[in-house]
């Protein structure tokens, strides 16, 4: 396993990034504790594009350019319209914890995961379920029983189905599931176990390796399959909670950093930070759309 260059900090001054998607020519992101969704140039020229009174989670968008954000309290599926937000669908009727990061296909459905648990009063993590939703907003369970989904991305595989794989946090793997063309999944299987490490954010490069966030350890690292951990970047003494792969070329790997994720700290000291890096393979799957 080799290990790259540092970092360099691209915005600074935030309080708890995550879930970023290189859409356009920009970084988009959710600032959860700050309830912003923000667009970034490569260069690190930002602008909030939207305000919640929530936190917000995953992004993505509808094949018509709309963008999608989970409401990750407000336990909603939205999406921004000319005269603002729409609810597309209400998630409580499928949990009442809080719901989390999300990859949308090309399709425009949306997979969006749930905690499972009461994170911030340290219950024990529990089977959470990931729901699929259409672009009409019809919603449904197709998963159950994950360890905490995080991030999220769609495989395309030269032989049969696209895969969804799925970050399981407290799992401390990689899930995959075939992607069937109705929407639903089949097939679960484990694609990595990452033990010791927890995964986080995830994004794919063309070459079909993971780039994985840690924020135990501290660093981000690029799996392949059939080898394991290949390639580690390290992030100090900052936890690195997501990342994705985009630029003019697709091959700076963007990754948001912090100190914590307890919102009295976050808000109060603002030490979240979007860090960038070069890598030799530049982006591929639906994280980057």
């Amino acid at each position: 396993m080799s290990e790259s260059v540092r970092p360099t900090v691209m915005l600074d001054g935030l309080a708890l990034p995550k879930c970023p998607r290189w859409h356009e020519g920009r970084l988009w992101f959710s600032d959860m504790h700050d309830g912003r969704v923000w667009a970034m140039t490569e260069d690190g020229q930002a602008e909030p594009v939207i305000t919640i009174d929530d936190q917000p989670g995953g992004l993505g968008w509808l094949p018509d350019g709309r963008l999608l954000v989970v409401s990750m309290l407000g336990h909603a599926l939205l999406r921004l319209d000319d005269d603002g937000l729409t609810e597309v669908a209400d998630l409580e009727r499928f949990s009442l914890h809080p719901w989390n990061d999300m990859v949308v296909t090309p399709q425009g459905r949306a997979y969006v995961g749930n905690y499972g648990h009461d994170a911030e009063r340290g219950d024990e993590p529990a089977g959470a379920r990931m729901v699929c939703i259409e672009p009409d907003g019809e919603a449904w369970v197709v998963a159950e029983q994950l360890l905490f989904p995080n991030g999220a991305t769609v495989l395309d595989q030269p032989e049969g189905l696209p895969a969804l794989l799925v970050a399981e946090t407290f799992g401390q793997r990689i899930s995959a599931y075939d992607l069937e063309s109705d929407g639903s999944l089949s097939n679960a299987r484990v694609w990595a176990d990452l033990r010791p490490n927890v995964p986080d954010g995830i994004c794919l490069d063309a070459e079909g390796a993971l780039w994985v966030a840690d924020p135990v350890y501290n660093g981000v690292m690029r799996i392949v399959p059939a080898e394991g951990t290949v390639d580690w970047v390290s992030t100090g003494d900052r936890s690195a909670f997501s990342c994705v792969l985009g630029g003019s070329d697709r091959r700076t790997l963007f990754i948001t950093t912090g100190l914590s994720t307890n919102p009295a700290k976050t808000m109060t000291n603002r030490a979240g930070r979007i860090e960038a890096v070069r890598v030799r393979v530049p982006a591929a799957g639906a994280n980057t759309t």
